[in-house]
């Protein structure tokens, strides 16, 4: 079966920026194909999303969301109509001002999010916030809000994530 990384970016930034070529080298190595949606001209959130559900009709088998910033609101909000596998969060700008609220059971799959302490756009409360309601695991790293600082690191987590989602569930009695 076929199994996809689909990325989206951050508003200021495009669709092969350096998070995301790191990410997708990491995607690849794990036996993904890895995606990345050009969002640069659209700036409606609820355009972002629709573009990302269009693009992923034609994808077949397993589908693993990555986004950052408003790549992650958009990947959150599509998660559940995508019927996506597991979902990787960089600083989501969620629970910002503006930007429609998510719907309940927006996401139904794994997730992680990662974040940084010194982030100056979205406070990492807000990411504390989103996973706890959603029993996300959460990385705070000693990072701004790009995390470029943090590549490295962010590359390790996500190979963890990626193998993790092909691991069985342990039942505890």
């Amino acid at each position: 079966m076929t199994r996809h990384v689909v990325f989206s970016h951050g508003q200021e930034s495009g669709p092969w920026g350096r998070k995301i070529s790191a990410l997708a080298e990491v995607a690849r190595s794990e036996g993904y194909e890895a995606h990345s949606v050009d969002y640069r001209g659209i700036d409606l959130p609820r355009a972002r999303v629709a573009k990302l559900v269009d693009f992923c009709k034609e994808l077949a088998g397993d589908l693993v969301l990555v986004g950052s910033s408003m790549g992650g609101y958009v990947a959150v909000a599509s998660a559940s109509l995508l019927h996506a596998r597991g979902v990787f969060l960089l600083a989501p700008a969620l629970y910002l001002e503006g930007l429609p609220e998510l719907r309940a059971g927006s996401l139904d799959c794994p997730a992680a999010v990662v974040h940084g302490w010194r982030d100056e756009v979205v406070p990492y409360e807000h990411s504390v916030r989103f996973a706890h309601g959603y029993r996300a695991a959460l990385h705070l790293l000693d990072g701004d809000h790009r995390l470029h600082n943090q590549i490295r690191v962010i590359q390790h987590l996500f190979e963890y994530f990626l193998i993790a989602l092909d691991l069985p569930a342990i039942a505890f009695e």
